[in-house]
């Protein structure tokens, strides 16, 4: 169950993105996560849909017709 809960370490690495880069991102509400005691928190759950969002939208996401 650890790694449920991601943190912003790990979402960076899981991105491949620097951890500021994601702090921004997250602050901005462009990524999905949680403040917990002043800390970003991420479900890798919603991380996951997410990601899976964002390569439909870049693919057109119509989804045909």
């Amino acid at each position: 169950m650890s790694d449920e809960i991601l943190t912003i370490r790990e979402v960076a690495e899981l991105l491949k993105i620097n951890e500021k880069t994601a702090y921004k991102l997250a602050s901005a509400g462009k990524i999905p996560g949680f403040k917990v005691g002043g800390s970003w928190r991420f479900q890798r759950q919603e991380i996951a849909n997410w990601i899976k969002r964002k390569v439909e939208e870049q693919q057109g996401g119509s989804g045909g017709a």
